[in-house]
C-alpha cells in the first residue's frame, strides 16, 4: 500500500460515530494501539484492515484508497442565508478532538488528563503544554460551541423576512445545530455546570441572548397576528429546550438525518406556537 490506512480509519470511525476506545474494543486491541494504528505509527495486516472496515461498516479498498473529499467554500459571514445549514469539519487541536471523545464517554468528571492524552497519543506533558487544566479544555470546547451556535442562529434569523419566518429558521439553525454537532453539543448542555466562573457566567450570558432572539421573534409574530399561541416567550424556551436534547437521542445513522428532524421540529414548534396560516 502507497499509503498508510491511519487517517482514512480515523475519519471513517468519525463518520460512524464510534470513540477510539470502542473501535479497539470491537477488534480486540488496546487503546493505545488503535491510536498507534490511526496515526500510522504502526503497520497494519490485511487481516485486520478487513476487521477494521467490517467494523465500520466500509471497503477495504476504500481505506487503503479513500475517495477524494469533494471541496466546499468555508462558512460565509452571517449575512449569508445559506452558509448556517452547512456544516464543514471543524479544525480542532488533537487534545480537543480527544477531549470530546472523552468527555463524551465518560463524562466531565470521570475524565482524566491522562485519558486526553492516551486518545490524542500524547503524554500528558504534552497535552499540558497546550491546554493549562481539564478545566481549560471545558471552556474552550464550549466557547467555541457557543462560538458556532451564535452566528447560525444570528443567520438564520436574518433571513428571515416575517416573525414568523425568523422564528421558523431559527429553530431550523437550532435543530441542525444540536444534531449535526452532536458531541460538542452534547458536552456543552450537559457539562455547563462544572465550568467554573467566570467562564460559567459568560456561558450562561451568551446562551440567554441567543434564546433572547428566539422570544423576540415569537413575541414579534404574536403581534402581528401569526402566532396565536398565550404565551410566546414560555413556549419559545419549550422548543428551544427541545432542540437542545436532541444530542441525547440523535444519532446520524439513524433512521432520519439532521435535516429531516430539523424540518420536523420546525413543524412542531410552529403547531406549539399555533400558526395562522393565510
Amino acid at each position: 500500500m502507497a499509503e498508510h490506512p491511519g487517517p482514512a480509519i480515523r475519519a471513517a470511525r468519525a463518520r460512524a460515530r464510534l470513540t477510539l476506545r470502542a473501535l479497539a474494543d470491537a477488534i480486540g486491541v488496546s487503546v493505545g494501539t488503535m491510536s498507534a494504528i490511526e496515526t500510522a505509527k504502526v503497520a497494519l495486516t490485511t487481516d485486520r484492515l478487513d476487521v477494521i472496515a467490517a467494523t465500520l461498516g466500509v471497503r477495504s479498498a476504500d481505506l487503503l484508497d479513500p475517495p477524494p473529499e469533494r471541496a466546499e467554500p468555508a462558512p460565509g459571514p452571517v449575512g449569508e442565508v445559506m452558509s448556517w445549514r452547512r456544516f464543514d469539519e471543524l479544525h480542532l487541536d488533537p487534545a480537543l478532538r480527544a477531549a470530546i471523545e472523552v468527555f463524551t464517554e465518560f463524562g466531565y468528571h470521570g475524565a482524566t488528563m491522562r485519558m486526553v492524552a492516551t486518545a490524542a497519543d500524547s503524554s500528558v506533558a504534552g497535552i499540558y503544554h497546550y491546554h493549562r487544566s481539564k478545566q481549560g479544555l471545558l471552556a474552550t470546547l464550549t466557547n467555541l460551541t457557543i462560538d458556532d451556535l451564535e452566528w447560525r442562529v444570528a443567520a438564520a434569523d436574518s433571513a428571515g423576512d416575517t416573525p414568523a419566518t425568523r422564528f421558523a429558521l431559527m429553530v431550523e439553525a437550532l435543530a441542525l445545530f444540536h444534531a449535526s454537532r452532536r458531541d460538542l453539543a452534547l458536552i456543552t448542555v450537559t457539562e455547563m455546570r462544572s465550568l467554573e466562573e467566570p467562564d460559567r457566567g459568560r456561558l450562561a450570558d451568551r446562551r440567554r441572548a441567543i434564546q433572547s432572539r428566539v422570544d423576540a421573534a415569537a413575541i414579534a409574530a404574536v403581534a402581528a397576528g401569526t402566532f396565536a399561541t398565550g404565551d410566546p416567550r414560555e413556549t419559545a424556551r419549550a422548543v428551544a429546550t427541545m432542540c437542545m436534547a436532541l444530542p441525547q437521542w440523535f444519532h446520524a445513522d439513524g433512521s432520519a438525518g439532521a435535516q429531516e428532524v430539523a424540518r420536523d421540529y420546525v413543524r412542531y414548534s410552529m403547531a406549539m406556537m399555533r400558526f395562522q396560516s393565510d
